[in-house]
């Protein structure tokens, strides 16, 4: 994949099937050498096709950043937990194939999910980033009006260590300034 050279090549969008693979083949890489997923076993384009279409089917943003037509990285929101009363509550999940960090992919995507969740009503977007290493997640997220609210320390076992999990959050729209 050829670098990002001027920010008008990136193209965001809503994800559709067609960009299953490439959206299994990145997070599978994260899955497998990196820290940011807890998942120890890579899903398959089929699963990861059904958990977009529970996300998108249940009026979810889920979107993709392309580059000269090929997805460089997608962001999600999704439920935050399943009880009614978190319902204005979202979490977001972002990821950007290798070949294209450092080329401000995250800070888009990361800032239209927001834009998107806003225009549905939600409320809340907590970030639960794996790794408190994870330092490039947490800038993003703190560059975007998100504030830091605990670490989860040692909570996930990957690759042979103990591994943290920060916990972010930012309102969206009135926030908790009015009822929902």
């Amino acid at each position: 994949m050829n670098a990002v050279t001027d920010i008008a090549e990136i193209v965001l969008r809503p994800s559709t099937p067609a960009d299953i693979a490439a959206i299994t083949a990145i997070y599978g890489r994260e899955v497998r050498e990196g820290r940011s997923s807890f998942e120890l076993d890579a899903p398959d384009e089929a699963e990861m096709a059904a958990r977009r279409e529970r996300l998108v089917s249940a009026g979810y943003p889920y979107l993709v950043a392309t580059v000269g037509g090929v997805v460089a990285g997608y962001a999600y929101a999704g439920a935050y937990r399943p009880r009614p009363a978190y319902a204005g509550t979202v979490e977001n999940s972002i990821y950007v194939h290798r070949a294209f960090h450092g080329r401000g992919i995250g800070r888009l995507l990361l800032r239209r999910l927001i834009a998107e969740a806003e225009a549905g009503g939600f409320r809340q977007m907590v970030a639960v980033i794996g790794d408190s290493a994870n330092r490039a997640s947490i800038a993003l997220h703190v560059s975007q009006g998100f504030e830091p609210v605990g670490t989860l320390r040692s909570v996930g076992w990957k690759h042979g260590v103990w591994l943290d999990s920060v916990l972010m959050q930012r309102p969206l729209g009135p926030g908790d300034t009015a009822p929902r």
